[in-house]
């Protein structure tokens, strides 16, 4: 970073770092021992559309990738990703495990973030998150923002005439603090963007 840079308040872009992902299995303890919540075994990664043959092109790379290793762990039954698009325009990819295995669901999330990335999608990556929900069916994300390098949770409140497209912002900081000595907690709040009805969550 030069000096105009710092001169005029710029900061330089966090270069992504993937292996992060690689902490969310001892998170998910810590989430689960601190909180009640537990891993739901699914988990999802969103980028913007990619079009054409390129896209299909992605879907079977992806697909074939996840394959092998469905393969070799026959616990894992189901399709190795499902593909859906949201009302935005923004493609998810869906992997689910068993909900115990989380080591496995990470090792898929960071294979296709990846593969992504490889691909020269890097710049159309914006997150992944795991799913979690405590015993009485709160739903909660950690979500992994790919620019920032960091993770926020998310806690969506339950659907209601009065609770539509509302959030526990009360939990998501309890969570926030307890994880902060798992995972890089994104410090901007501003940037904790709601990911109403994502896969995975």
């Amino acid at each position: 970073m030069g000096l105009l840079d710092v001169i005029l308040g710029r900061s330089k872009p966090v270069r992504p770092d993937l292996d992060r992902l690689f902490a969310l299995p001892s998170a998910a303890l810590t989430l689960e021992a601190g909180a009640g919540f537990r891993p739901t075994g699914l988990g999802s990664v969103c980028f913007a559309s990619v079009e054409g043959g390129a896209f299909e092109g992605l879907r079977q790379e992806v697909g074939e990738l996840l394959d092998a290793g469905l393969r070799q762990d026959p616990q894992h039954a189901g399709a190795p990703v499902e593909f859906s698009r949201d009302d935005y325009g923004y493609t998810w990819l869906l992997s689910r495990h068993p909900a115990e295995d989380t080591a496995g669901l990470v090792n898929d999330l960071h294979a296709v973030n990846t593969l992504l990335q490889e691909g020269g999608f890097g710049p159309q990556l914006l997150c992944s998150l795991m799913g979690f929900r405590d015993a009485g069916g709160r739903p909660l994300a950690l979500v992994y923002l790919y620019k920032r390098g960091t993770f926020y949770p998310f806690a969506p409140l339950p659907d209601g005439p009065d609770r539509r497209d509302r959030r526990d912002n009360g939990l998501e900081l309890q969570v926030r603090a307890l994880l902060g000595g798992d995972l890089r907690i994104e410090p901007d709040l501003a940037r904790w963007f709601p990911v109403w009805g994502a896969p995975g969550l």
